[in-house]
């Protein structure tokens, strides 16, 4: 409507705006005439009553909508308003063709007067459903607001607070009437203000819902935060209009924490299960701490260290702790950090009058805790200590736990947060001892393996022969080498040893298994060969010997000498040690060789201008199988062959099979003949020899026979005359060798010797000399009784023959041959530092 002319202040009157009461109370009028029939009947009559106006025009309404057993009351009461009465009341209705009345309408009716002063009513009714359907909304809204446990607010559209709930005004204060015209700037920060601001819009904008929207915040008078899960949406009046957004809160701190330590725990199992998949997988001390900060940083803290004690990492055996009251050495074996440009440091310094260094303590450096300090106490009791940051610092706060391992201290880790990240808990402190207790037992691990690694690596080292043994006839070149240092020492091993007449006997085994036991009996073993070796064995019996020895290794005390207890002890009361040895003896005289083989690999031999052959030796059992006898094969080798032993870490690999390897090594050994040592690392640098698998023993020997010029060999008949025979022979041969300073020494004991033989031998008798780095005298015959030395007594005029022997050589011995015995000694050569002459008491002590 337009504007009232004649007004001062300038009101405008407006139509009535959308979301008016009467948007939800439904008011009808009509009028009745003085004749008692409808004669106006408005449209929101014809809504309410369901009669259209053409309908209901000239009716009787009593006869309309007035049940039948009410008509005759209300056509008293219309007459009554028709003689000019007023009257309100509460009448039921019903729509014409209907039996029972289907509503209540409150009717206000009032007389009224027609132009020519008849008179009728004006009827103004209100359906009494709708009032009560008000009434239950305002209890309902009411119930809601007053009664709900959930903090409630009605924004407006201008997003200020309408009316809010108790239950809100007793979390932020006040009655709930303080709240009114306020916004969520008063309750919230600057930016979840505005991020509440946004989506009040949104709703108020969209109409769409907004549900479970986190707000973090505080509440008057505490400093913990809390979580609000909001619900948003948007209110609309009775026909439609936006009238606000309402909002309902839900405090969810409970359930906010116990959602992070859920997350929390999580992470820590998800951190316990990566530390063990990553920890420990090598023996290596110093590789082992960098796992344990792979995996603590940056999962769990900014920043890490690990100290070892400086004795762990150099095998010192004395248990770590302090000395003096200063805590024993460390060494910092690692850092991490998350946090870009840091120092290699965490925590406080290491610095202090008791401390090595004043300056941080970097990887590498070797420093003291002073005694008074956190990490001191944590490594003197075990247990960790939580030690604040500086105000000016990156860090600020550190967690030093020891690292305990068998109850006890290896070493401290130091996990480090910077500013601005978690303060460490309860939770943190327990994953933290976890981690670091899982770190010292692989370090303690690693720790005890590299103690019986080196034990053993020692004890393999000094069973080996020293340098490139020498060997009558041969030239020899050796190698060994060990697997790297994550594998066990193994049980391969190799010798050169010394026989009789200028042979040699060389051995090559390997013992099945790794570590120190492998090694121990590989020194018996290799002991073992040694001592069959002295006795001048055939080689097949020196194997069926060493195949008692290692039946014998693993038996308990008191079995090995029991064949029966040997063969029925069962697998909890003994070991099985089993091992692979080839065993040949040359003769540098006759360029043969003898071969006895234990399941080893076979010797490869190459002859001058051909090709390299794997030598056809029957295999046999290993050592410690027991039952089967050995075989023996016997080889000429030719002037310059070259002959190869070696254990199976040279040709077998986890890549290719056997023979592969096989075939590669006699590749490797055909082709120019070069020097024996430049022949071995040939060998090694060409081979795919896999170090790190296995250890490699190789025996190189390049066959030089003995001349023909420096073998002197006679036979003598069994008659006395032999004796001065023997002795003309042997001057005859020194004067050609240009020996004679060695006459004298040699016709004495050549008469002793052949004497001997004439005495207690039987059969023709041999005598030979034999020249090399050494000379070598041999006397031959076909008598089974071996010569024992013995003590002449005083009134005996022989029995001393030889006590002379074994005084005036350098050595001296006997040994079955396959037709009798050989007696021997040996001189040496006038040029090498011969043997001094025996003095008077000596001589005078043989009688």
């Amino acid at each position: 409507m337009s504007e009232i002319p004649g007004t001062a202040d300038g009101v405008v009157w407006q139509s009535n705006p959308p979301g008016s009461i009467y948007d939800y109370i439904r008011v009808a009028s009509f009028s009745i005439g003085p004749d008692g029939l409808v004669d106006q009947w408005s449209l929101r009559a014809a809504e309410m009553f369901g009669i259209p106006a053409k309908d209901v025009r000239g009716t009787d309404p009593v006869e309309a909508f007035i049940p039948a057993e009410l008509r005759q009351r209300g056509h008293r009461k219309v007459a009554e308003i028709l003689d000019g009465k007023e009257w309100t009341g509460l009448v039921p209705f019903r729509v014409p063709g209907e039996r029972h009345a289907r509503g209540l309408a409150e009717v206000y009716v009032m007389p009224s007067e027609t132009e020519d002063g008849a008179r009728g009513a004006v009827c103004i009714a209100v359906d009494v459903r709708a009032l009560r359907r008000i009434e239950t909304d305002l209890a309902s809204s009411q119930a809601i607001f007053g009664q709900s446990p959930f903090g409630f607010l009605l924004f407006g559209t201008d997003l200020t607070v309408q009316r809010a709930n108790q239950r809100f005004a007793t979390v932020f204060g006040g009655t709930a009437e303080d709240h009114r015209g306020r916004t969520v700037h008063d309750y919230l920060s600057h930016a979840e203000a505005q991020r509440m601001t946004s989506a009040l819009r949104r709703v108020l904008d969209t109409g769409e819902a907004v549900t479970d929207m986190e707000v973090t915040g505080t509440v008057p008078g505490e400093t913990d935060r809390r979580h609000w899960s909001v619900n948003l949406y948007r209110v609309h009046s009775g026909s439609g209009r936006p009238i606000g957004v309402a909002g309902v809160t839900t405090d969810v701190t409970r359930r906010h924490n116990a959602a992070r330590e859920a997350a929390s725990a999580r992470r820590n199992l998800a951190l316990l299960n990566e530390a063990t998949a990553r920890i420990g997988t090598s023996l290596d001390l110093e590789t082992t701490a960098r796992e344990l900060l792979d995996v603590a940083v940056p999962g769990f803290c900014d920043l890490a260290s690990v100290d070892l004690y400086q004795g762990l990492l150099t095998g010192d055996e004395a248990p770590p702790g302090q000395a003096g009251g200063r805590t024993a050495q460390l060494r910092r074996v690692a850092f991490a950090s998350a946090v870009s440009d840091t120092p290699p440091l965490v925590g406080p310094p290491a610095a202090g009058p008791d401390c090595c260094t004043t300056g941080p303590t970097l990887v590498g450096s070797v420093h003291r805790y002073p005694f008074s300090t956190a990490c001191a106490k944590a490594l003197r009791t075990g247990r960790p200590v939580l030690v604040p940051g500086d105000d000016g610092g990156l860090v600020h706060s550190t967690l030093a736990v020891p690292m305990v391992a068998h109850d006890t201290v290896v070493g401290l880790v130091q996990f480090s947060r910077a500013k601005g990240s978690e303060a460490f808990g309860e939770r943190d402190r327990a994953l933290a001892v976890e981690l670091a207790a899982r770190a010292a037992v692989c370090i303690d691990n690693a720790r005890l393996y590299r103690r019986e690694h080196e034990r053993a690596l020692i004890l393999q080292r000094s069973l080996l022969p020293p340098g490139d043994p020498e060997a009558a006839g041969l030239d020899i070149a050796c190698r060994y080498l060990p697997g790297n240092a994550a594998t066990e020492v193994g049980g391969d091993w190799f010798d050169v040893i010394e026989l009789p007449g200028h042979r040699t006997a060389l051995v090559v085994g390997d013992v099945m298994g790794r570590g120190l036991r492998a090694a121990v009996a590989m020194g018996e073993l290799r002991t073992a060969v040694r001592t069959l070796a002295q006795l001048d064995l055939e080689p097949a019996e020196v194997l069926s010997h060493l195949d008692e020895i290692a039946r014998g290794l693993g038996a308990p005390i008191g079995a090995q000498s029991s064949r029966a207890a040997h063969k029925t002890r069962g697998p909890e009361l003994s070991e099985v040690y089993l091992a692979t040895c080839v065993y040949a003896v040359y003769d540098a005289v006759t360029r043969r060789c003898t071969f006895a083989n234990a399941g080893h690999l076979p010797p490869v031999l190459v002859e001058p201008g051909k090709e390299a052959q794997l030598l056809d030796v029957p295999p046999g059992m290993p050592l410690g199988v027991g039952g089967e006898p050995f075989e023996e094969v016997e080889v000429e080798l030719p002037e310059g062959a070259l002959l190869s032993l070696y254990t199976d870490g040279l040709v077998e690999s986890r890549d290719h099979p056997l023979d592969e390897g096989l075939q590669a090594l006699r590749r490797v050994l055909t082709g120019p003949e070069m020097a024996l040592e430049d022949a071995c690392d040939h060998v090694l640098n060409t081979l795919d020899t896999r170090h790190g698998q296995d250890d490699i023993a190789l025996l190189m020997a390049r066959v030089r026979g003995l001349p023909a010029e420096a073998v002197g060999d006679w036979r003598l008949p069994r008659e006395p005359r032999s004796v001065g025979r023997a002795r003309e022979l042997a001057r005859a041969q020194l004067i050609a060798w240009e020996l004679e300073p060695l006459i004298d020494t040699v016709e004495l004991l050549v008469s002793e010797l052949v004497t001997n033989a004439l005495r207690y031998g039987e059969g023709e008798i041999r005598l030979r000399l034999l020249r090399d780095r050494t000379l070598v005298c041999e006397v031959w015959d076909a008598g089974l009784v071996q010569p024992r030395r013995r003590r002449a007594r005083d009134t005996d005029e022989g029995g001393r023959g030889l006590q002379l022997v074994g005084l005036l050589s350098a050595g001296w011995g006997s040994r079955r041959t396959p037709r009798g015995k050989t007696v021997w000694f040996e001189l040496a050569l006038p040029d090498g530092g011969g043997t001094a002459e025996p003095t008077v008491d000596q001589l005078l002590s043989m009688f």
